[in-house]
């Protein structure tokens, strides 16, 4: 949804500094994953830190499109790799929240974040199997972004249970929005 509305917004603002870069875009995308996945440690021991770290990790993520569009470097491969180091992101972070929901003695928490992560996991491969069929899938309500952002509050805050119902509910929302999106232009494409 927010990369729907707003897209590559930062583009402009940030373009100065992004042509200044030389570093590759794929720099980015393994350092954000590899920040990610410290903070996602870090749920287990502190949820403050580690919701301050993945934030730190999404600034990553949206740094390396920034850079490799500003500087001509979109490449493929560098679309693939991010998509898969994403999916890695979010396992480890909900497994993470998993084990700390685990360890407060929190069972609904640890049942609500791994139906999260199979909504995450299933939001990433309807988009890709749509686009595979040659239809465009940017559809729905909890894209990555909208999950970082909600996991990292829910570390600062403090709020696990409710935003984990929110995240689960709308992660398979939004499956459910694209799975409706590909039978709608599928159907479309007949005609």
């Amino acid at each position: 949804m927010i990369s729907a509305k707003f897209g590559h917004f930062l583009d402009r603002p940030l373009e100065p500094i992004a042509k200044r870069i030389r570093l590759t875009p794929n720099f980015f995308t393994v350092t954000g994953f590899v920040v990610t996945v410290i903070g996602a440690a870090l749920i287990v021991y502190s949820p403050l830190a580690g919701g301050l770290v993945i934030l730190l990790g999404g600034g990553f993520d949206v740094l390396d499109g920034i850079v490799a569009r500003t500087n001509g470097r979109v490449t493929r491969f560098g679309a693939f790799l991010d998509s898969v180091l994403d999916r890695y992101s979010d396992a480890f972070v909900f497994l993470s929240i998993a084990t700390y929901m685990y360890l407060q003695g929190e069972m609904a928490g640890v049942i609500l974040s791994l139906f999260t992560l199979v909504g995450a996991l299933l939001i990433s491969y309807a988009r890709a199997r749509a686009e595979a069929l040659g239809i465009d899938c940017h559809t729905g309500l909890m894209e990555r972004p909208e999950r970082v952002i909600l996991t990292a509050f829910a570390c600062l805050t403090g709020y696990f249970i409710p935003v984990l119902w929110i995240l689960c509910i709308f992660t398979h929302v939004t499956v459910i929005q694209r799975v409706i999106h590909v039978r709608r232009s599928s159907s479309a494409a007949k005609e």
